[in-house]
């Protein structure tokens, strides 16, 4: 617990200061946000707000745990560095597509292809060592070979089948992290809702973990995950410094997040949810990223169907993701993102409330 504590508390001193030097020092250099055309006419003012800033929130959750583990004695499990893998990984596919962007000063940065594939590289590279690789004594890898809400569930699935489920988790959820990531504060507030989630579900499964003294008394409601307690201490790391940039980020922004931030914490996410064996109650507890998601998916959908039909697409939206929907009805973008939180906080509730009702059950 005090791993915990202190890889919070850096996390956020870090992340407050060091965004604060972020600011000044992509500021000198111009790497200014390119905005979208399209987009909501009132973000054009945003036009050569620094940018990037995800690298203070990756950096910083990374400094913070490594330091606490350090202070506390006790080394980084399996499931910290390939958690760290995927953060880092994800991140820098990101810093690639923002670092173009500022280059040319076009909103246009990694093709889509480029950015897919290197997030399958390293997506696969996580799903092959925490699947085959890194067993504790009790045999537990930190990837199962089934799919999972809150235990494992079903038959023993090929491995080729799970590789493939966690590239999509991977891919789908660090492309939803940078859906939600459009107006001020909005992904850094609701990652750290969810990432604080995480906390919560890690330490409820050490406490509860198979072979540990209290799970002995009722082994059918026992965890089998690997090192959920370091997984607890990573996600309190990233919370925190997603608290600590929002005190810069939110409106209005002195600097934005970037995609090297917001694929890093979709990696990060999709990470936990594969290794604390939660991967489709994540769908609940990140309701909001599936929000966002769903609705561009469908606004995409739509508009190809009516034009090749009628010859002239048509959107369900104004425009997607659905947060600029609102601010072309005339909320003002302050609204939206408090009432985006409302609903992150509720999904969060939600998850935390079935996690709890499946072990009671």
């Amino acid at each position: 617990m005090r791993a915990i504590l202190f890889a919070g508390g850096l996390a956020a001193v870090f992340s407050l200061f060091g965004t604060r030097l972020a600011i000044g020092w992509f500021t000198r250099h111009g790497y200014g946000q390119p905005i979208r055309d399209d987009g909501p006419t009132t973000h054009h003012v945003k036009q050569g707000t620094p940018t990037m800033g995800g690298l203070v929130v990756l950096l910083s959750a990374i400094a913070a745990y490594l330091v606490a583990r350090l202070v506390t004695g006790t080394a980084p499990s399996a499931s910290a560095w390939l958690l760290m893998l995927l953060f880092l990984g994800c991140g820098i596919v990101g810093f690639l597509d923002d670092f173009i962007k500022v280059y040319t000063q076009h909103n246009q940065g990694l093709t889509s292809r480029a950015k897919m594939a290197g997030q399958t590289v390293v997506a696969v590279g996580f799903g092959v060592l925490a699947t085959q690789l890194f067993a504790d004594e009790r045999g537990v890898r930190p990837a199962s070979l089934h799919l999972s809400t809150t235990q494992d569930w079903g038959i023993k699935l090929p491995l080729v089948v799970v590789l493939v489920l966690i590239w999509f988790i991977v891919t789908a959820t660090s492309n939803a992290a940078n859906l939600t990531d459009g107006a001020d504060g909005l992904l850094a507030g609701t990652s750290a809702m969810v990432f604080g989630a995480y906390v919560v579900v890690n330490i409820w499964q050490n406490n509860q973990l198979c072979g540990s003294v209290r799970a002995n008394v009722v082994e059918s409601k026992c965890y089998e995950v690997r090192d959920p307690l370091d997984l607890a201490v990573f996600s309190a790391a990233i919370a925190a410094a997603c608290v600590g940039f929002l005190w810069w980020n939110a409106k209005p922004a002195r600097i934005i997040m970037g995609d090297v931030g917001s694929l890093a914490i979709g990696g990060a996410l999709a990470g936990l949810a594969i290794m604390s064996r939660t991967e489709l109650l994540m769908v609940v507890i990140a309701g909001l990223f599936v929000i966002e998601t769903v609705c561009v998916l469908l606004q995409m959908s739509w508009f190809k169907i009516t034009r090749r039909v009628t010859g002239t697409g048509r959107r369900i939206f104004r425009i997607a993701p659905i947060h600029h929907h609102f601010e072309h009805a005339g909320w003002d973008e302050v609204t939206v993102v408090i009432r985006f939180w409302i609903v992150a906080g509720i999904s969060v509730a939600a998850g935390l409330g079935i996690f709890y009702a499946a072990w009671l059950a």
